[in-house]
């Protein structure tokens, strides 16, 4: 009997340890387990909540202002892969002019100052000095003797003819009055070229200034005097120039010659506005060679409406040979990763909160490069008259990708 006891003490015990040894889900506590899976769902759910939209980026208008994102609605423009130049704005020489006076003065006082827009005929200063006055008192001596000669010369040619006088006493006489009619005339046009009426001056007036104009309508360039100035005759006073006829001065080498015709088109840009490209049509080619670079001058015609160009402005352009047409961005637009080129566009699909703006990322294949312009072939799900970002791309980027590493933390 006592070893039927200690065999039935011995069965009981393995059996208690046996079923301490069985899986949890044969025991039947799942609970802890289910709770756990639930709860990482839930966190799961939470994040991808959290991440957005994939490629979008969302900003309060004052970080917009703060990293200075420009906008531009997407614009079409002809690109080609043609000759490119290089040229100066210029002036032709009957479109500017430096001025100065016929005699020389003290400068009395000016009317104009640099930048000043002025009209033909327009006076710019008044500048004084003895001579000028001395000049017209001879004007007025001799114009007084002018009359007594005439009448004397007419009397005498009347004896003349009627064998009263003598030949001598009339040649005298007809010498005379020529030789001052003749001082008379040229002391009247030199009062007329210094701005003075002869006829005031003829019956009495005289002048002490004598007015400085300008012969063509423009703008002052430059002021080279100031009051009480000493100017001698020849000397520069002001420059005018007539910026609405400005043209191109090209430079194009040797191996390009052969492809120019007078009427090309010529699309150029300027350092001041690299983004606005402007128009020129060849006018003339020239027909010698400057040394050093080895180029012919090409004159281009340009239209210069709003006088915002400006002569010696260095530009940049292409002859073009043969256009394509097509939709481009700004160089700076294109955000590249690896060989996938990408821009960013204001995404106005779904109005964000007041005062935020949202930008997605769209990828685009390029084309042609020309003139800092980038030619793009956009998703056909996107419009046309999309707005793109043509300023702060790349920040832009890097603020995408902050947001996405803190929301994978």
């Amino acid at each position: 009997m006592k070893n039927i006891a200690i065999i039935t003490t011995v069965l009981l015990t393995l059996l208690l340890v046996g079923c301490n040894d069985k899986p949890d889900s044969e025991l039947g506590h799942n609970d802890g387990s289910a709770t756990s899976e639930t709860t990482e769902n839930e966190e799961s759910g939470h994040n991808e909540e959290e991440e957005g939209e994939e490629g979008v980026v969302e900003l309060t208008k004052q970080q917009v202002e703060t990293i200075g994102l420009e906008t531009k609605t997407l614009e079409e423009r002809n690109l080609g892969n043609n000759i490119k130049v290089t040229g100066m704005l210029e002036l032709f020489p009957q479109d500017k002019a430096n001025i100065s006076p016929f005699v020389g003065g003290n400068v009395s006082s000016i009317k104009v100052v640099p930048g000043d827009n002025v009209r033909k005929g327009q006076v710019l200063a008044y500048i004084e000095h003895p001579d000028i006055i001395a000049m017209q008192q001879e004007f007025q001596e001799k114009n007084d003797e002018l009359v007594f000669l005439k009448q004397d010369y007419e009397r005498k040619q009347t004896l003349y003819d009627k064998g009263v006088s003598s030949g001598k006493e009339f040649q005298m006489a007809q010498s005379q009055y020529r030789s001052t009619t003749s001082s008379v005339n040229g002391l009247r046009s030199r009062l007329r070229l210094l701005g003075i009426n002869s006829d005031k001056v003829a019956q009495g007036e005289i002048f002490s200034a004598i007015p400085i104009t300008t012969p063509l309508s423009g703008y002052v360039g430059e002021v080279m005097v100031s009051l009480g100035d000493y100017v001698a005759p020849q000397s520069t006073m002001f420059s005018i120039s007539d910026n609405s006829k400005i043209y191109v001065n090209f430079k194009v080498y040797e191996k390009d010659i052969k492809h120019i015709k007078e009427g090309q088109q010529i699309y150029f840009s300027t350092t001041s506005r690299p983004d606005a490209l402007l128009k020129a049509t060849v006018r003339s080619i020239g027909k010698t060679f400057e040394s050093d670079p080895k180029a012919i001058e090409i004159l281009a015609d340009i239209e210069n409406k709003d006088k915002n160009l400006l002569p010696g402005m260095y530009v940049e352009g292409r002859i073009v040979q043969g256009e394509k047409s097509g939709y481009a961005v700004p160089e700076e637009a294109i955000v590249k990763e690896g060989e996938q080129s990408y821009i960013f566009i204001v995404d106005e699909d779904e109005a964000p909160e007041e005062n935020r703006m949202k930008f997605k990322r769209i990828p685009v294949s390029t084309g042609l490069n020309d003139l800092g312009f980038v030619e793009v072939n956009l998703p056909a799900e996107i419009a046309k008259n999309v707005k793109i970002v043509t300023s702060g791309a790349y920040t832009l980027s890097s603020e995408m990708v902050k947001g996405e590493l803190e929301h994978g933390h």
